[in-house]
């Protein structure tokens, strides 16, 4: 076994997973980690139960979306003082497009995918109904019309590095510098691909990007996202101006005075327990680096989809994600017709993966703690649900609120 492998074998045994159970859903709540755990206690029991509020001063709790900020820009590439982790990721959003259109001024248009994960086309959209015509006009267009799209009045292109459908990955380098050249600028969305894969944003110039910290960096339900914005855009306007982005926090100044630096995208106080809880999360990096994850990510992915292929059983379901490694994220995307009772049937058997309409069968590949048995658990249990026909029983097609 080389060291890589060993250090992610030491790192898997600290989740909290069942052996009864293969957890294929990474990509939409990462599991929880012991170290995660040990964090949150000593947090909530010695820190506020002991200290009180004096917490905010004795264990920096105030200091939170910086710090833990730095340490998520070493995982997406980006410098010192550049993202903060804050809010979620709609509102990092809202602020990241108001702030390119302060920026872009006078151009108004802001170009997003059709295929976008539903909440940054509202955000877009809830931007132009708030500025009006005058200021801002949204229009979304399929990616394959980026390449032939005329971005000379454009002011933002908002776009997903992997699309949440398909598990596709997108050129954030060549996109980028193509809108750049005619001067829009460019805010990524990198839910599904941060703590994945490398995005090295600062390498290819990327203006903006925001992601959240409860998928693939294991944060914890509801935990905070993040915004990135370049050094040279940090003189924008926080649209939601709070005491918390204030450049004097303390000296409650009847009217607002921006902070010099990225903090001024601060608006109110963030939940220290949250917030600990990704900053534990993100220490278990520190074990590993993106190149090894990449490299585990896509050896599981190729492999999902190769045992797929090759059994009679499962090889003629439509595979939605790309083959070519360069084009996939860290995901496996089915489509079924019968998509949604197949997915619960999978779940009653112990293979946690998640359904997105109209017929999707997400697999979520966490290369920090999925491995090849769990593949090879989740193909034949498919396979035997498919030809057993299990999954037509109704208990199967009734829906719960989240799926």
């Amino acid at each position: 076994m080389t060291d890589a492998h060993e250090a992610l074998a030491t790192i898997r045994a600290g989740f909290c997973l069942s052996p009864e159970r293969v957890y294929l859903d990474g990509n939409s709540l990462g599991a929880l980690h012991d170290t995660v755990r040990r964090r949150v206690d000593t947090v909530v029991g010695d820190q506020w139960g002991k200290d009180l509020i004096a917490g905010w001063n004795d264990h920096d709790w105030i200091n939170q979306p910086s710090a833990i900020g730095n340490r998520i820009g070493q995982l997406v590439g980006a410098d010192p003082g550049e993202v903060l982790c804050c809010d979620n990721l709609s509102i990092n959003l809202f602020k990241c497009l108001t702030a390119a259109l302060e920026l872009n001024a006078p151009r108004t248009r802001i170009i997003t995918e059709a295929g976008h994960f539903p909440t940054d086309n509202y955000m877009a959209d809830g931007v132009a109904q708030l500025l009006g015509p005058k200021r801002c006009e949204v229009e979304a267009v399929p990616v394959e019309a980026l390449s032939t799209l005329d971005f000379s009045d454009v002011a933002a292109l908002s776009l997903s590095h992997v699309n949440f459908r398909s598990g596709t990955l997108r050129d954030l380098p060549g996109i980028t510098a193509r809108a750049q050249a005619a001067g829009a600028l460019v805010i990524w969305d990198l839910a599904h691909s941060a703590g994945v894969l490398e995005t090295a944003l600062n390498r290819h110039n990327v203006d903006m990007a925001v992601g959240c910290t409860y998928k693939f960096l294991n944060g914890g339900p509801g935990s905070p996202g993040f915004l990135y914005i370049a050094k040279r855009h940090q003189s924008a306007s926080n649209p939601l101006p709070g005491w918390m982005g204030h450049a004097d926090r303390f000296a409650f100044e009847p009217s607002y005075r921006p902070a010099p630096c990225i903090s001024r995208f601060l608006t109110g106080t963030q939940s220290v327990i949250a917030m600990a809880a990704a900053e534990a999360a993100l220490s278990i990096f520190e074990s590993t680096d993106i190149a090894t994850l990449r490299q585990h990510s896509l050896m599981l992915t190729q492999y999902l989809m190769d045992q797929l292929a090759n059994h009679p059983v499962t090889r003629d379901i439509q595979c939605l994600t790309p083959y070519p490694a360069h084009e996939r994220g860290s995901q496996v995307s089915l489509r079924l017709e019968e998509g949604f009772p197949v997915s619960q049937a999978l779940i009653d058997r112990g293979v946690i993966v998640d359904f997105r309409e109209p017929d999707i069968i997400r697999f979520g590949i966490a290369p920090l703690y999925n491995q090849r048995s769990d593949i090879d658990v989740a193909v034949d249990t498919l396979a035997d649900i498919l030809k057993s026909g299990i999954y037509r029983e109704e208990r199967f097609s009734k829906r719960g609120t989240v799926t």
